[in-house]
């Protein structure tokens, strides 16, 4: 809990500041919110980078690597925003990658097929 009047830290059972001395009762309001977690998506989206689909991966880099600096600015939304975007990019380019990877590999195998008539 943090004094109202000169923001020193407290423990929460304190009833006095213990720089001031001012009363902390009723002082609810004077604690600082929890930070709200909100999940960056960059080991996820340098993954898809490498491992699945190279343009949706940078995009999927580029809101995630946006996520820390709006909650660091306070902006909430915005890095709530930021990270869904990351969040669906990573998913994007991880079914295009699967779809990709699942065509080459059927490709092969009917190669191979027709080869050996």
């Amino acid at each position: 809990m943090y004094c109202r009047k000169c923001g020193t830290r407290n423990e929460d059972s304190s009833l006095n500041c213990i720089q001031c001395g001012e009363s902390l009762q009723g002082s609810a309001a004077s604690q600082q919110p929890p930070v709200p977690t909100i999940p960056n998506y960059l080991v996820q989206s340098i993954l898809a980078t490498v491992f699945c689909c190279l343009p949706l991966g940078i995009v999927a880099i580029i809101f995630a690597a946006q996520v820390n600096g709006k909650i660091q600015a306070g902006d909430m939304p915005g890095a709530l925003s930021a990270s869904k975007n990351a969040k669906t990019f990573c998913w994007i380019a991880f079914g295009l990658g699967l779809a990709c990877t699942l065509m080459y590999i059927t490709f092969i195998i009917l190669s191979v097929a027709i080869g050996n008539q």
